[in-house]
This record gives structure tokens, sequence and C-alpha cells, in this order.
């Protein structure tokens, strides 16, 4: 025992050799989080140096620890990105006052870290105040992003505005804002020159344009530019007539009735924009006025069509301009001849999402199984992909897993519940399984359809870099889950809504919980006793019911559970029941 001990001494002090200034400078080229924090465990030397030297931080939950758990293990972060609330609260299944309120990590952070530059907040609660608050705190601040945050106003945004006079970085995206108005542009200093990025396509009502203007006009540095659909081509003809520099745009509003003179100055400010690689917006495009962005198509690398409702010929004719296009996101009306045309055109293409422009219309045409075989055959080098279809085949499936192995991300959402090969009405248990073998490198997986356990065996057979898995209206038995827990090793989020699964499939991951960040379970059959065994067997997981404002008081409607260092929170809304 004491030579084991003595030679783990020795092998210690010979890994801590390096000196501080070289395992410093070696750490900054390590951007991951997670290959930081497995250097830290290599010896109490790497810990103190990957402790201290440590700028940049990602908390994909901020219940998981408390700010001042953060700021004693790290004395120097400039960057913090952090999410609250599960992600099912995009889909109305949290309610919006279920907690992840910004504010009291803020005063801590304030004490700590005077110097924090950035903050990337993810479905929190945001109010006013703690804009204001922020902006006072940090003097050196630089940027900000708030996505599907809620709970704040243009006025805190205008209070950003004010305060934050070193401010490169404003990324609104998806957020609750009630919208006063456009006046918050107008309260950035004239003197304000430092903005790089910034973002407010969601917000609603009219602009200051003359603000907005100017604010472009001064900022010689703003490589992104995305507006909201209030803006008009004219106006967004003397944006990019003022910021020619610009590598990512939004566009706003497309239904504009132009002059032919408008028509042709569009179109040159657009030829002038020699940089511009990403492109967004195009609110209300038609085909009249989609040649207009063709100068810059040749550039693009990301085009986002989620709120232009092309047809197939509209988006066949656009992108024989996008030969270099690697990311591409379009609603399903394009139609399955759309996405023949994203085979035919875009042979590098690596990421592909289709929307449905009305996912509660079960009738409408939208994409089929074509379409997905389709881009699978033109587009080989594919690993991302978010598909909503009304119908799907297993071989299609199957075909595509085999023709595209590099996927890292399959997400199929199967707009039917319970819907069958709508072939060969078997379940579609093989499609998923082809998935799992065919795509070694696959980390994030949702699946749809009417599924058996079977669908569960083989994900859990071969998927073994399997981190996220995103599961509704499915499984036959409390076996499903099982499979799964004890088979992808690597699981770290798992998402279960509307299945058959209860007490025994919750029990059969007790082993696996505290290694992973969070387990969801909706419309599922758990019971409260069985939510409180788990939680009085595993004291380190937090374990939360959210109730309904029904019910017999037996069923677990709502249950999420994550591991947590902090403990439970203190701040549970009393539909909120902590075990």
């Amino acid at each position: 025992m004491g030579l084991r001990s003595e030679k783990r001494r020795h092998e210690e002090t010979h890994v801590s050799a390096f000196p501080d200034e070289v395992l410093e400078n070696v750490l900054a080229f390590v951007k991951s989080h997670k290959d930081r924090s497995s250097a830290s465990l290599v010896c109490k030397h790497w810990y103190e140096v990957e402790r201290w030297s440590r700028n940049s931080v990602f908390i994909g939950n901020c219940y998981s620890l408390s700010p001042e758990i953060l700021v004693k293990r790290f004395p120097n972060i400039r960057s913090i990105t952090l999410k609250g609330k599960p992600r099912f609260y995009d889909f109305n299944l949290v309610p919006p006052d279920w907690g992840a309120d910004v504010h009291s990590w803020l005063v801590v952070l304030a004490k700590a870290y005077p110097f924090l530059e950035e903050l990337r907040l993810k479905r929190m609660t945001v109010e006013d105040e703690s804009l204001e608050f922020l902006g006072q705190s940090f003097p050196n601040f630089k940027a900000l992003s708030l996505v599907s945050c809620d709970g704040f106003s243009t006025d805190g945004l205008a209070a950003i505005a004010s305060s934050c006079r070193n401010l490169e970085e404003l990324d609104l995206q998806e957020n609750g804002i009630k919208d006063y108005g456009g006046h918050w542009l107008s309260c950035f200093p004239e003197s304000f020159t430092s903005m790089v990025a910034l973002n407010f396509a969601n917000l609603n009502s009219e602009v200051n344009f003359d603000a907005l203007e100017r604010l472009v006009t001064r900022c010689k540095s703003l490589k992104v530019l995305k507006l909201n659909r209030s803006v008009s081509l004219e106006q967004l003809q003397r944006l990019l007539v003022r910021a020619p520099q610009l590598t990512e745009l939004g566009t706003g509003s497309f239904s504009q009735d132009l002059s032919l003179k408008q028509y042709s100055e569009l179109e040159q400010a657009f030829s002038n924009c020699k940089s511009i690689h990403t492109l967004s917006g195009l609110w209300e495009v038609t085909s009249l006025y989609l040649p207009t962005i063709y100068p810059v198509c040749s550039n693009l690398k990301f085009l986002n069509l989620s709120y232009a409702g092309l047809r197939s010929p509209e988006l066949a004719r656009l992108l024989e301009s996008c030969p270099n296009l690697q990311c591409l996101w379009v609603l399903d009306t394009v139609g399955d001849k759309g996405l023949e045309a994203v085979a035919s055109s875009c042979p590098n293409l690596k990421e592909l999402r289709v929307f449905p422009a009305d996912p509660h219309d079960f009738d409408a045409g939208g994409v089929t199984e074509a379409g997905l075989v389709a881009v699978s055959r033109g587009c080989p080098t594919i690993n991302y992909i978010l598909y909503f279809c009304r119908r799907m085949t297993n071989e299609a499936v199957s075909t595509v897993a085999i023709n595209c192995p590099g996927f890292t991300h399959f997400r199929l959402c199967i707009l039917n519940p319970y819907q069958p090969d709508h072939l060969t009405h078997e379940p579609m248990d093989e499609a998923f399984g082809s998935v799992a073998r065919y795509c070694p490198m696959l980390q994030r997986l949702s699946i749809s359809g009417l599924l058996t356990d079977r669908a569960f065996e083989l994900i859990g057979m071969h998927a073994k870099k399997l981190e996220a898995l995103s599961v509704a209206f499915a499984g036959s038995t409390e076996s499903g889950l099982e499979y799964v827990l004890r088979g992808c090793l690597k699981l770290r989020k798992l998402e279960v809504r509307d299945c058959s699964f209860g007490n025994a499939s919750l029990m059969s991951g007790i082993e696996r919980y505290e290694s992973m960040r969070s387990l969801w379970m909706s419309a599922c059959n758990v019971t409260m006793s069985a939510c409180r065994c788990l939680a009085r067997e595993r004291p380190r997981l937090n374990v939360e019911v959210i109730r309904e404002e029904e019910g017999d008081g037996t069923k677990a409607e709502k249950v999420y559970v994550y591991r947590s260092v902090a403990g439970p929170r203190k701040d549970c809304p009393p539909f909120v029941r902590t075990l």
C-alpha cells in the first residue's frame, strides 16, 4: 500500500513539473469546458493553474450550483453562459414563474467579478431592474446575449444602451419582451462606436430608424446586424450603404412596393456587401424581390429562410446561386421538390432544419420521406438535421443513415402522434435503430412516431456516444428507458413526455442520474411515491415535481431531476414541490 502511494506521489510530481506560465499557455489553447475540467483532475497543481487561468464558464443549469460556489472555484471569470428553465419551457409545459431569476446571480457576480465582460443567458428570468444593475455594476461589460428569456422590457434595453459604454454585442433571440417601442435605440450615446453585433429581430414594434441609422453609421466595426420586420426595404438599403463591412445580416420585411429605382439601389447595396456569409429574416419575401439578394449568395454559408414561406421553384432558383452553403433553415412549404433542389445545389451542406409552417394543420402537405432521402443522396457530409414531417418510413430513414453516417444530431419530429410507417404500418423502430447503428458519432437524437421497446433496445445497443435523447408519444413497456440508461453511458440529458413509462422506468436510472445533467418526465405514469423514493435514495439530486391544479395528489405530472452541489433551491414557487 505504501509503495503504491509513493508511486502516485512520484507520478503527480512528474506531471506537475511544468512551470505555471507554460501550463497556462497550454491551457489557453483548450477551448472546450469539458476538456478543461478534465485537465483540472490531473493533479492538485493542474487544478490550481486551471482554476486561476479559467476566464469563461458554461453552466447548463443555474440550480446545479450557486453563484457563491462559482466565484470561490474560479476567481478570474470574464465570460459566463448560464441556462435556467428546462427546455420544455419553450413548449409552454413549464409555467413562466417557475424560477431561474438572474438577479441573485448578478449581486454575487458584481462583488466577485467587477471585470466581467460577457453574459449569455438562456431561458432565464431577467427583469428591467436586473438589466439596470448589470449596466451599473460592470464598467467594462462588452457582450449581452438573451435567448428565450422573459421578464424585461425595452426600458431594460434602454438602461443597457445608456450604461454599457463599451458594449460590443447585444443579441436578443426569441425572448418574451414587453415591447414599448424603439426608443431604446436612441439611448446609445452619440459617442458610442464599439458595437460589433446587434440583433433585435424578435422585437415587434417600429424602431427609431434615425437613431438606428446613426448608430450603424458610427460603429465602423459592426459585423452582425439582424433587424426586425418593421424595417422596410428602403431603410434596409440605407443601412447597407452605411455598413458594407457586414458579415451577418438579418433583413427586415420584404413586402414593400419598390419603384424601379429603389429596386436597383437595393440590388446595388447588396452587391457592395462582399463579406456577408450569413443571411436571415426575409419576412414575406416574394419572387419579385428575391433576386435582389443574389449578389451575396455566392459567399453564403448560412441561409435562414424560416420566416420566408418560399415554394419549391423560388427556393430552387435561389439555391442555384448558393454553391457554398453549409447550413440551411426552411419552412416545409418548400415541399419535397424544394429539398430535391437542396440536394442538387448544396453538396457541402452540413446542417438542415425544416420547420412546419403550421404544426397544427395535420392535412397540410409539407415534406415527406422523399425529400429527406433526396437530401441524403445529394449532401453526403450532412451531420445535423431537424425535420418536421407528417409521415415517414423505416426504409427511408435507414437509407438516410447509410448515406450519411456522419450525423451527430438527428431530430426527426413526426407531427402525428403514434404515426407508424405509412407504407408498411409497422412501428418506426428500425428507422431510429438504423440511425443508432450506422451513425457512430451520434450525440443528440429526437425520436417520434409509433415506437416499441425495440427502438430503445437498438438505441441502447448502438448509440454509445449519445448525450441527449428526446422521446415523445412512445414506448410499450417499462423496459424501454432501461435499455437506454443501461447502454448509453454518455447520456447527459433525457427528456420524456406523453409516454407510457412509469415508476419502474424512473427508478431504472437511479444509478445514472448523478452523472447526468437532467431528466424530464411529463404526462407519464410516474407517482409521487416513486419520486420520494428516488429523492431518498439519491439525496444529492434535486427531485422537483410541478403540481397541476387538479389531480388526486398521487400522480407526478411533471418531474424534473437534476444534479446539484448547492442542494435544494430556495426560490421554489408554490406549484413546485422539492422532494
